[in-house]
């Protein structure tokens, strides 16, 4: 057996021990066509491993979709000036794809992750050397001055949806460009696969369905404000312009109100509040406040225990106020 695979045996090995442990406690190439179309073909096989699924239009995606910052370096550290640093040292090429044969073994079949040079270079890379079939979700990032290139590039290099970044939104949305968000979703629709529109402000949503952009998906920030570093109460700017960087969503209970009443799918990201809350407690609250889907940022060393915990707290939850909108 190679070096390669004992490594990664171990890990999943070591992680599902700890794992059980921690359930109990509660605590430049573009892809071919050929190779979207053998991902998408493929995809059902989620089930069988346990992850449920639900559907953004013809799209089957698990419920616990991951986060792309990882691999693209970012991080929201607090103070924590080297972790940018350190994520890019540890998450090599090869690591980034070893991570992702790690979440399809376990039902995830989805990532999120920004337009940005390593994913164009990884995922082709991933999908025609390795035969990996994970979707990729674009944050969708055009300007005003031009609000289509962004996109094109995202759809040569294999995205199977894109929608307009949180922070976009919310700054077009201060600035008095929100319609151009409805322009952006309508050119990623035409281009035959789903357009959503990201956001950290609730009203960006709310303008959003008022003035019907007809979004097929929307990508919105969800946490509790119960631990240690939320935000204080003199901290009362956007998240955009928060320099602690320590709340993402600022009007948790509007937004699960408001949301209750939209029939769209919604992705919730930062439900963890960027590593400040246990996935255990982060993926009950996201999912029983009206999510249907999460999006969490993961290490190779988390993957087994954040999916162990994901389809424990579906198998285990009651009946939700908001009905499965995917």
């Amino acid at each position: 057996m190679s070096e390669k695979m004992n490594r990664r045996r171990f890990i999943r090995q070591s992680v599902a021990a700890s794992a059980g442990a921690t359930l109990g406690m509660g605590i430049g190439n573009k892809p071919a066509e050929a190779a979207k179309s053998t991902r998408q073909g493929a995809l059902d096989e989620s089930m069988n491993r346990g992850m449920p699924v639900g559907k953004i239009g013809k799209l089957k995606i698990s419920r616990l979709i991951s986060g792309g910052n990882l691999i693209s370096g970012w991080s929201h550290a607090r103070d924590l000036i080297y972790v940018h640093d350190l994520m890019r040292h540890y998450n090599t090429d090869e690591k980034v794809m070893e991570t992702l044969e790690l979440l399809e073994e376990h039902g995830v079949n989805t990532i999120v992750a920004d337009p940005s040079e390593r994913p164009y270079r990884i995922f082709p890379k991933y999908w025609n050397e390795r035969g990996g079939k994970i979707q990729w979700i674009a944050e969708g990032h055009p300007t005003l001055k031009d609000l289509k290139t962004d996109i094109k590039q995202s759809l040569e290099y294999g995205a199977s949806a894109i929608y307009i970044q949180g922070v976009i939104g919310d700054r077009w949305l201060r600035s008095g460009h929100l319609d151009e968000l409805g322009e952006c979703v309508d050119f990623i629709k035409s281009n035959g696969v789903p357009g959503g529109i990201g956001a950290h402000m609730l009203d960006v949503i709310i303008e959003s369905e008022r003035r019907k952009y007809n979004a097929d998906f929307y990508v919105k920030t969800l946490h509790q404000s119960n631990y240690w570093s939320a935000r204080k109460p003199n901290q009362n700017r956007d998240v955009v312009d928060n320099d602690a960087d320590n709340y993402w969503s600022m009007t948790p209970e509007k937004t699960i109100e408001f949301m209750n009443k939209v029939d769209k799918p919604w992705i919730a990201f930062k439900i963890l509040a960027a590593g400040a809350i246990h996935p255990r407690e982060g993926f009950k609250y996201a999912f029983d406040n009206g999510a249907d889907f999460i999006c969490v940022g993961m290490f190779d060393f988390q993957v087994i225990e954040d999916c162990l915990i994901a389809v424990d707290t579906l198998k285990t939850m009651g009946t939700r106020q908001r009905p499965w909108r995917a």
